[in-house]
């Protein structure tokens, strides 16, 4: 496991989930629930508030998180996470976790994990032509972390490891701005 993913708040939890995961040989498991848990938050708007209020009292917040992991179909194990998250105040933390916990699932796997961030959702066939493109570029399988941010406008924003290609419209337009500018 990786040193820098241990040296953050958000990569200690993740690595603390995975190895749990690891034991029960739910790996997969517990991706696809955080898979699941990723999209809740990216849905909806009360799941996104919860996680991030720090008003909600830590017994209100553990068992609304229960609820929506029923609801959204949480393995045992990561429900239980999600309480611990909840009991602690970490909550806030758990995008972050999620990248974490991806990033060392896919280096169990073997593969590289690139972050993709997009104005609007992907399709199933733009995630395949991208995963493609990347494989061919780093000579590996590459695992995405999607994730969408409407003030892109457009394009793309794609990290993997220290290298970053954007290809937003944002970006080009505010480049555009500041050589107008000068």
């Amino acid at each position: 496991m990786g040193s820098g993913i241990q040296a953050s708040l958000s990569g200690r939890y993740a690595t603390a989930l995975f190895e749990l995961a690891a034991d029960a040989h739910a790996i997969d498991m517990v991706e696809a629930s955080l898979t699941r848990v990723r999209a809740a938050i990216d849905q909806s708007d009360e799941f996104a508030a919860l996680i991030a209020s720090p008003v909600v009292s830590r017994a209100d917040a553990a068992k609304a998180v229960a609820a929506a992991a029923e609801m959204i179909d949480v393995d045992d194990t990561t429900t239980k996470f999600l309480g611990v998250l909840a009991q602690n105040r970490r909550l806030s933390e758990l995008p972050a976790i999620i990248r974490a916990f991806r990033a060392l699932a896919a280096n169990h796997r073997g593969e590289t994990t690139a972050e993709i961030v997009s104005a609007h959702p992907l399709t199933d066939d733009q995630v395949d032509a991208l995963k493609q493109q990347l494989r061919a570029r780093v000579g590996r399988e590459v695992a995405v972390d999607l994730s969408v941010d409407p003030s892109l406008l457009g394009g793309l924003v794609v990290k993997i490891g220290s290298q970053m290609i954007d290809s937003s419209i944002k970006t080009r337009l505010n480049s555009l701005a500041h050589a107008m500018k000068g």
